[in-house]
C-alpha cells in the first residue's frame, strides 16, 4: 500500500535543517509583517524576557515565566496559520470558518492567561 508523499519531503540531513529554518524564519517574518497582535506580543516578549530573567529567583522560576511568554508567541502563531489556511479556503460568511477563527483566538486568550497565573504565582506566590 503506498501511501501519498509530498514532493518537498525529499530532503535529509543537514540540507533538510537547512530549509526547515528558512522556512520558519519566513513564518516569523511573514507574521511579524502582517499580524498586528504578534507584533503587539513580539514587543511585550521582548520586554518580559529580560524581565523574567531579572525578577525569577531560580532557574525554575525563570524558565517557567520565559516558557509562558513564549508560549503566546507559539498559539499566536499556530492561530496565524490556522486563520491564513482558512482565508484561503474562503472569504464567505461560514459558521464552520467563525468556530475555527474563534478557537483559535480562544487558544490565544488562554495562553495569555497562563501568562498572568505563570508570573503571579511566581512573584506572589
Amino acid at each position: 500500500m503506498n501511501e501519498p508523499v509530498s514532493p518537498f519531503k525529499g530532503r535529509t540531513g543537514l540540507t533538510r535543517i537547512c530549509n526547515a529554518a528558512g522556512y520558519s524564519w519566513a513564518g516569523l517574518r511573514a507574521t511579524f509583517r502582517h499580524e498586528d497582535a504578534f507584533r503587539q506580543e513580539v514587543f511585550l516578549a521582548a520586554l518580559m524576557v529580560p524581565l523574567a530573567l531579572f525578577l525569577g529567583e531560580t532557574g525554575i522560576e525563570r524558565a517557567l515565566m520565559i516558557a509562558a511568554v513564549l508560549g503566546v508567541l507559539i498559539v499566536e502563531l499556530l492561530n496565524s496559520a490556522l486563520e491564513a489556511a482558512v482565508d484561503r479556503i474562503s472569504l464567505e460568511h461560514d459558521l464552520l470558518i467563525k468556530r475555527a477563527k474563534d478557537t483559535g483566538s480562544a487558544a490565544v486568550m488562554l495562553a495569555l492567561v497562563n501568562v498572568v497565573a505563570v508570573w503571579a504565582l511566581v512573584l506572589l506566590g
